[in-house]
């Protein structure tokens, strides 16, 4: 009787979180984060370019990110892409290097976040479910074809079903922090 391999359907737990908080990455939450200007596109060299690979992204200040950009000529592009991005933000070019002020997020704005932050663990928990459910399945053709027993079945569901408690706990735990960060004044 052959185990059955769960270490894929850990993996792909793990990614849904690991996809999480890159979600949450993008959040603005009043303070300066380089990852808040990362996934901004910038048309450069005749294709669009992740913000990093255009420049060096720092956080000088606790309300300010800077961006050194390393072809002058790009230093246009990079500004007018932060400031299309739709993150409400304005910046300001001093020779090579683009600064963006954080400005402080309002009362309602800060709600608004919180509940794109929620939409966003709403999301992981569903993707973690569908990866419970296609491991129940996996572990039902095996009991079909066989290669486990009814009572190898029901303790390997029992393990997945622990496994995914896990992981949509650390979804909470993560969320709850976020929103926490969120509504810090």
């Amino acid at each position: 009787m052959a185990d059955p391999d769960l270490s894929d359907v850990k993996r792909r737990m793990d990614g849904a979180i690991d996809a999480l908080h890159r979600e949450f990455a993008g959040l603005r939450t009043g303070r300066a984060s380089a990852g808040l200007l990362e996934p901004i596109q910038v048309p450069a060299y005749g294709a669009m370019m992740p913000m990093n690979q255009v420049g060096s992204i720092s956080v000088p200040e606790p309300r300010m990110v800077s961006v050194q950009v390393w072809d002058r000529t790009q230093v246009g592009a990079v500004e007018k892409a932060i400031r299309d991005s739709g993150l409400g933000l304005n910046p300001v070019t001093d020779g090579q290097v683009v600064r963006v002020p954080i400005p402080a997020l309002s009362e309602e704005r800060r709600v608004e976040l919180t509940k794109i932050a929620g939409k966003y663990s709403e999301q992981a928990r569903v993707a973690v479910r569908n990866v419970r459910r296609d491991g129940m399945e996996m572990l039902r053709d095996m009991e079909k074809d066989g290669e486990i027993s009814k009572d190898e079945h029901r303790l390997w569901s029992d393990e997945i079903q622990e496994m995914t408690d896990a992981h949509v706990k650390k979804i909470d735990e993560v969320t709850a922090q976020k929103e926490e960060e969120i509504l810090q004044v």
